[in-house]
């Protein structure tokens, strides 16, 4: 496994044209998996950055620099949760069916948003990654390494 999915991933100083380029590159890859997410460090960019949409029509990317959770329901959702570098593989995970994120959006601004449902995991999901945790990390050993050898065999 590349150890930059291991690695926590260093914060974004300022939007430039390059960072928003990293987001287009991003988005273009999230959408090509398909997917609902994608973390910075899963195309080997050590920086913190996000792209999100779990919209149904698709299109509506949220680009986050710097995410950070500021508040998290106490309510949890059951996810089959997923990720490109453990091909064949998925595993149920409970997070908080809500969060309150706060993070730098394309124009530099510090925002605060709510993201409910698979938004809400999908965000989850991304800052575990650019905190060198994968959603296997929310698993007991046993099924982790289950997970592991059936996505070897997998592939």
């Amino acid at each position: 496994m590349d150890k930059r999915l291991r690695t926590v991933a260093a914060p974004v100083e300022a939007i430039t044209d390059e960072i928003r380029e990293i987001w287009t590159d991003m988005i273009d890859t999230m959408e090509a998996m398909p997917g609902v997410g994608l973390a910075a460090n899963q195309i080997g960019v050590l920086l913190r950055l996000a792209v999100v949409d779990a919209s149904d029509e698709r299109g509506q990317a949220v680009r986050m620099a710097n995410p950070e959770i500021l508040h998290a329901s106490v309510k949890l959702r059951e996810h089959e949760e997923a990720s490109p570098h453990l091909p064949g593989v998925s595993a149920k995970i409970e997070r908080p069916r809500a969060v309150t994120v706060r993070f730098m959006d394309e124009t530099g601004e510090v925002v605060e948003r709510d993201f409910v449902g698979l938004w809400a995991t999908s965000v989850q999901h991304q800052i575990d990654h650019l905190n060198g945790k994968l959603y296997t990390d929310h698993l007991s050993k046993v099924k982790r390494d289950m997970l592991v050898r059936k996505s070897r065999k997998f592939q």
